[in-house]
């Protein structure tokens, strides 16, 4: 297994359509590229957007979506750079809240769903069913998408306890038009996010590598913590940017994950 894995999170400005996302994909993928990152992951549903907030989402389509991962996949092969990129994907029941998974060399490697909903998204997204694990560069990880890392932490213990030594959280938190500055990570007053990204590093000792939109009010950061809990890169609050991180995957023993007793729960 590789040791040492240098990857990004693209802090990225909410879309304005689904042609704007691809555009801000593209700019991300050779910024990665060109600091040698071997993957780089975006924010929840990022194409075309995050629904249910105050932002307004363009209308797409099946066809859409599916020309989206072509560009994405077109990019990937062309920077030599993978990429994590959370989307609207369409089922026969409705519309899943999904993240793609691209190799650096444009292949599809498949889709991690939000399978746990917040209420509030019951009426705009159907759940999956299913989770996966991926591996880019020898490197194991998985995907828990926005309030499945914040509220469900079996989401990320199913990953570490199968082999990750990183989960990814894609997540939306904050808005454009309202809210309260924040300056310090995990500062007096912040929302309980940035407590629970630290939980799941430290309660399964992997690493946990989360992405949010550039909103002006964020809620929680871009940022990635260690399997002790510390924070060891940090996003600016509402400064769109590319995030670089190279951690020793070497330190995800996963020790606490692996105690895991569910015959204890009965």
């Amino acid at each position: 297994m590789q040791e040492s894995f240098r990857f990004a999170l693209a802090t990225a400005p909410f879309p304005t359509s689904i042609e704007h996302a691809i555009a801000c994909v593209e700019t991300f993928v050779e910024q990665a590229a060109e600091q040698r990152a071997a993957l780089v992951c975006f924010p929840e549903s990022y194409v075309p957007g995050m629904r249910g907030i105050d932002e307004p989402i363009a209308l797409h389509s099946a066809k859409a979506l599916d020309d989206a991962v072509a560009k994405t996949r077109a990019l990937a092969r062309r920077f030599h750079t993978a990429v994590i990129l959370p989307m609207d994907r369409d089922h026969p029941q409705g519309v899943q809240n999904a993240a793609a998974v691209i190799s650096a060399q444009g292949e599809l490697l498949g889709y991690q769903t939000k399978n746990q909903l917040d209420p509030g998204e019951d009426a705009i997204f159907i759940p999956g069913k299913t989770r996966e694990l991926f591996e880019v560069s020898g490197v194991t990880f998985g995907i828990s998408i926005c309030h499945e890392g914040f509220r469900y932490p079996e989401s990320v213990r199913w990953a570490a306890r199968r082999g990750a030594s990183i989960v990814f959280h894609p997540h939306c938190t904050g808005s454009n038009r309202k809210g309260r500055r924040l300056s310090q990570w995990r500062g007096e007053g912040n929302a309980f996010f940035e407590h629970a990204m630290m939980c799941r590093a430290l309660e399964n000792e992997i690493f946990f590598a989360s992405v949010n939109y550039a909103f002006a009010f964020q809620e929680s950061a871009t940022c990635v913590i260690d399997p002790a809990g510390q924070c060891i890169a940090f996003q600016p609050y509402a400064q769109p940017g590319l995030l670089i991180a190279e951690i020793d995957v070497g330190k995800a023993r996963r020790t606490l994950a692996s105690r895991y007793n569910p015959e204890a729960y009965h």
